[in-house]
């Protein structure tokens, strides 16, 4: 069983902010699909060549993903190498993504979140450029929406940040990490 996480905020006014590129991306991953409410997440089961998938977009905030996530581990009993998260990531240009595996928050609240409710920074992260602008204070720049230009950019990526999840559900975290991050 593998857990895929979309990290982003719930609600209408939040929709194509930068924060919310996690929803983005499995919104486009899934299509349309009928998201169910639960515990604290909008969420959605399938299988895949046998394997059940569960995906997740927390409805916490991002400052207390953690809550909803520690809570389909640990009802679920998802090992951590199980588990891809996909966040916003300010350090990053615009649309540029890596892959990457037990490391520090980076300052990310929703990562921090996670990594208190979980005890461990070893789960798998594909973390999306949103890039930063230092005229601007980081909790508006990040639940701004994107531009015109930036979400070009987020969705000539789209495809790709698809097959890092593809490649993780089929694959795991290490040719995950081989194949996508090649800079």
């Amino acid at each position: 069983m593998k857990l895929i996480v979309g990290l982003g905020n719930p609600g209408r006014e939040y929709k194509n902010t930068r924060h919310n590129v996690g929803f983005m991306v499995l919104d486009n991953y899934l299509g349309k699909v009928d998201w169910k409410t639960k515990m604290e997440s909008y969420f959605y089961s399938t299988e895949i060549k046998g394997e059940q998938i569960l995906f997740i977009k927390p409805l916490t905030y991002m400052n207390l993903s953690g809550l909803a996530v520690s809570k389909i581990v640990n009802f679920y009993k998802i090992d951590i190498k199980d588990i891809l998260i996909i966040q916003d990531d300010l350090d990053l240009d615009t649309g540029v993504y890596k892959i990457k595996r037990n490391s520090s928050s980076g300052g990310h609240n929703g990562i921090k979140s996670i990594i208190s409710e979980l005890h461990t920074e070893e789960f798998a992260r594909l973390k999306i450029g949103i890039s930063k602008n230092a005229q601007i204070p980081v909790d508006k720049y990040v639940l701004a929406k994107f531009s015109s230009e930036e979400s070009e950019k987020i969705n000539s990526n789209m495809n790709n940040y698809c097959d890092v999840v593809d490649t993780f559900i089929k694959f795991g975290i290490e040719e995950t990490m081989a194949k996508h991050n090649k800079n």
